[in-house]
């Protein structure tokens, strides 16, 4: 499978913790919820959840703003909280529905 391990380095002993939290997380918010079928399901699984973890997700060190802003969003909408009057907020399942990415999408006229 090409898993190598790495020695944590010596003027840096908290290197593991990065690891350590990321693999928490995928474990909790995904893999405790999930049954991987095999690898490819596994894969796209864990591909999905990427995505969802450096897009849609909100990170508290942050604020409320999301580290990836969505495409064709102005900046200056992300971590306000007003809702402009010709939009409306519109939610995603991910993963089949164990998370939700939420956005704004345009009303029709």
């Amino acid at each position: 499978m090409g898993v190598r391990v790495l020695r944590t380095p010596v003027r840096a002993p908290t290197a593991n913790a990065y690891c350590e939290r990321l693999l928490g997380s995928l474990r909790r918010e995904c893999l405790d919820f999930l049954i991987p079928f095999g690898e490819d399901h596994l894969r796209w699984i864990l591909r999905i959840w990427q995505l969802h973890y450096n897009r849609g997700r909100p990170h508290a060190r942050l604020g409320p703003g999301l580290p990836e802003a969505p495409p064709g969003l102005p900046a200056s909408l992300i971590g306000d909280h007003h809702l402009p009057g010709d939009m409306r907020v519109v939610a995603r399942p991910i993963l089949g529905g164990l998370h939700h990415e939420y956005g704004l999408e345009k009303l029709a006229a």
